[in-house]
Parts: C-alpha cells; structure tokens; sequence
C-alpha cells in the first residue's frame, strides 16, 4: 500500500523538478545583466513608462509616493523598473522582499506554492504547508520558554492586529480601553486606526477605540524615561480603573522613527500592566525577522511576559500568536483566506534558511550587515556633519537623519536618492529620518559600499 499521497508523488515528479530548474537557471541567466545601477534602456520605454505612470495616478485615485512600476525582474537588492532602469532596493517595499528581488530559490519555493490546488487557504481549507508553517512558528517563539500555543494566520499586518485586540477585548471583557506608545503605527483599518499615532490617518472616520499614550523610551534618559513612563500609566490606571484591555507596543518604532526601546523599560510598564491584569500585545509587523533574534520580544528578553505577538511584512504571511489563557471562543477568529499558497510556501522557505543559514545570533548575517552598515553611516557623518547624523535602528532596520531632521529638505533628499539609484523612506517627525528596511537575504557588502556612495553623492547635490 502506497504511503505517499497523490500530491507528494506530483511534487517530486521528475518533471516538476526538471521545470523548476530551468526556471532557476533562466532566472541567473537574464540577472547577469542586472548587477549596477542603470537609467531607461530607450526613450521609448521611458515614454510608455511616463503615461503608465499618469494612467495609474488617474485610476488610483493619487499619484504613487515614487515613480515606481516595477518589471517584475530583479537580481538580489538591484530592481528593473518597467522602462528598463535599474535601482537599489533598501527599503524592500516597506520591508516585504526581505531575499531582494527574483531570488532563484525562494521563486522555487513560491512554485510549489502555485502549483498547489489551493490557490488561497483559510476557514475552510487549510493544506499541510499551514500547518507546517505554523508549527515553525510556535516552536522559534518557545526557544526561550515563550510558551505561546496558539497561531492564526491571517492575509495582512494590520489584520493581524485586529485579531490580537479581538482576543484581548474577549479575555478581558468588559474592558474597552486600550494603551499604547506615542509616535505609534499599528495600521490603517477603521479600528486601528485609532490606535496609530496620527491623526492624518483617521481623518474624517468615527471613533471606534478609546486609546491612552505614553511616552516612548528616550535612550539619552534611561531612568528618567522609565520613571515617567510608568507615572504616567499609573495615572491613567487611577483614572480609568479596571478598563484597560491590553496595551500594545512595537519595541522597536518603525514607522515613528526607528527607535528601539529597552529591556528595563518595557520590564517596568509589563510588570505594572500585569499587576493589573492588563494583557500585553507586541508588534512585530516590520520588526519580525530583522534583529538578531528572529522575534523582537526575544531580543529584549520579554518572552515569558508577553500575551500576543504580531508578526509579518518579512514572513509574507502574517500572524498572530498567543497563548493558551488568551484562546478565544470558536467564531471570534475567521477569514475567508489566510493566505495564498505562494506566500505560505514562501514563508516556510524565508524563516527555515534564516534559522539554517547562520542569519541570527550575535555572529549571524543581520549583525555583521547591520555593523558594517553603521560603520559605513558613520564614516559619512565624520565626513558631512552639517547634512547627516546617525546611524539609528537595530539590525536590519537602519535609519539616518539629513539636515537636521527638516522634512520637506528629507522629503526632497529621498526623491533625489530615487533619482540616483536608491530607494529608501521617511520615517518620524520632528526629526524626519531615512530608513532602510535591507533586503537581508541578497545583501552583500559591495552592495553597501555602492549605496552609501550613492548618498553621499546624492547630500553634496541636495540643498
């Protein structure tokens, strides 16, 4: 009696691996001619690259924040653009592409993903690869006695959220409160939205959440920031006793800045919230997968203090995690589809080399990126101290401030770095930032040394 299924025996035909293999070998075949930066291959394709540009604006309701249509072809951090140019990648759409673009294996990967029968997978159908990828992930966030038994896939980050908010509102009703850090970014939903520190992104909507701020860590007052840290939620907790369902925290702000907090701050505002029975959510979106732990709790040592963790961008497919004594009752938690099988397969294939190759830990590739990175920023502040300090950020999430955090002499630096072959952010206020989210898995150190030319060029021509 046969003891494979009809689906492991399609897999590993013969000819399914035969395919892939061509596609692998073409794929380094056609990159050998993407390895520099590169304007429009012609004026025509530049021409038919403008007016796809203002159909677009036109269809979409706004123009795109770069002029940005990619070709659906890259080689590692270098992406083609559809007229041909080619450009550095260090913001990886917001953190996505985190094995940079057209990545022999992981395409792989996201193949046995597409010729699986189930193109999406949710409530009702769910194949062996959620389940395996699931599986991964509970066990990476129980290394360090975590203890977190649960995991539900969804399709976004900030469904994600929902999801955590949703478990914690259950656990804890009737509390309706929710705390969280100034200068926060947790999403954009009609729910969430309230919760993300600007009021540019809830213009106009109704108020669905009751959100209380406290102050962030300020690494230039280690004790004074805690101190009044933990004031303040005192207050909030005498004012508002017994509403507070949960707080939720990014340890390390993307959006706001690339700040990262501390251990012994987020210790002291954890030990206060538990003293209350106030359930403790972490926000993993951008910052999952970029320090040298694979999740950010770990790294600052929060594993058996955290109820919730929400990770994605990076995994491709994002997740909420929680533990048993935060399991909510059936029907709170359900969607249509989760995932594709594409981003599933490919999840599995991103997490598993992290884990195999050497990219964690204090020896592993994030660190040595990250130092060499910095190192390189700091060079070019000793040489332009007038137009760039830092560098900021932890691990694979790199940020520098141009003249003096001012944003529109930001906003116009970005534009033109763009224009010269690199694609970065702004992130925070007050001082605005450049960010790098670094396509990890395709970086190498020439690649760096090339950037940070680039920005230096790109300071010396901006004003």
């Amino acid at each position: 009696m046969s003891q494979s299924t009809r689906a492991q025996k399609f897999f590993e035909d013969p000819r399914i691996q035969q395919a892939k293999q061509l596609i692998a070998d073409a794929t380094r075949e056609h990159q050998k001619n993407i390895g520099q930066v590169q304007g429009p291959l012609s004026e025509q394709l530049a021409q038919n690259y403008e007016e796809s540009l203002q159909k677009l604006a036109q269809n979409r309701g706004g123009n795109l924040f770069y002029r940005y249509l990619g070709s659906g072809f890259g080689n590692g951090p270098f992406v083609e653009l559809a007229d041909g140019s080619v450009k550095y990648d260090f913001i990886t759409g917001i953190g996505v592409h985190y094995f940079g673009h057209s990545h022999p294996e992981l395409m792989g990967a996201i193949i046995d993903g597409a010729i699986s029968n189930t193109a999406m997978q949710g409530h009702l159908q769910q194949n062996t690869d959620s389940h395996r990828l699931i599986s991964l992930l509970l066990e990476q966030a129980n290394i360090n006695q975590g203890q977190f038994e649960h995991c539900f896939l969804s399709s976004s980050g900030v469904m994600a959220v929902e999801n955590a908010l949703k478990i914690c509102f259950q656990k804890n009703a009737p509390t309706h409160r929710v705390l969280a850090f100034e200068r926060c970014f947790h999403g954009r939903t009609l729910g969430v939205s309230q919760i993300t520190d600007k009021a540019a992104y809830r213009q106009g909507l109704p108020p669905t959440l009751t959100v209380d701020y406290l102050p962030f860590y300020d690494s230039s007052d280690h004790q004074g920031s805690i101190d009044r840290t933990c004031q303040q939620l005192q207050k909030y907790l005498k004012r508002y006793p017994c509403q507070y369902s949960c707080m939720i925290m990014e340890v390390i702000q993307g959006e706001g800045g690339s700040y990262p907090g501390h251990e012994d701050f987020f210790k002291a505002i954890i030990q206060i919230l538990k003293e209350n029975h106030i359930s403790v959510i972490i926000d993993e979106v951008q910052s999952f997968g970029r320090t040298k732990n694979l999740y950010a709790f770990q790294y600052f040592k929060l594993d058996q203090l955290v109820d919730v963790v929400v990770i994605g961008k990076m995994s491709q497919v994002c997740a909420t995690l929680f533990k048993a004594n935060h399991k909510p009752k059936p029907g709170l938690l359900s969607q249509t589809f989760t995932s594709s099988s594409t981003a599933i397969s490919a999840s599995y294939h991103i997490l598993s080399t992290m884990i195999k190759e050497n990219y964690l830990g204090e020896k592993g590739k994030i660190q040595k990126i990250h130092q060499y990175f910095s190192s390189k920023l700091k060079e070019l502040e000793k040489k332009m101290p007038d137009k760039i300090t830092g560098p900021y950020g932890i691990g694979a999430m790199i940020a520098m401030t141009v003249y003096n955090g001012d944003m529109e002499l930001s906003k116009k630096f970005s534009f033109d770095l763009f224009q010269n072959g690199v694609i970065s952010f702004m992130a925070g206020a007050n001082p605005t930032r450049i960010r790098f989210l670094i396509p990890m898995g395709a970086i190498e150190t020439k690649h760096i040394d090339d950037v940070v030319s680039i920005i230096e060029r790109t300071l010396q021509q901006t004003e």
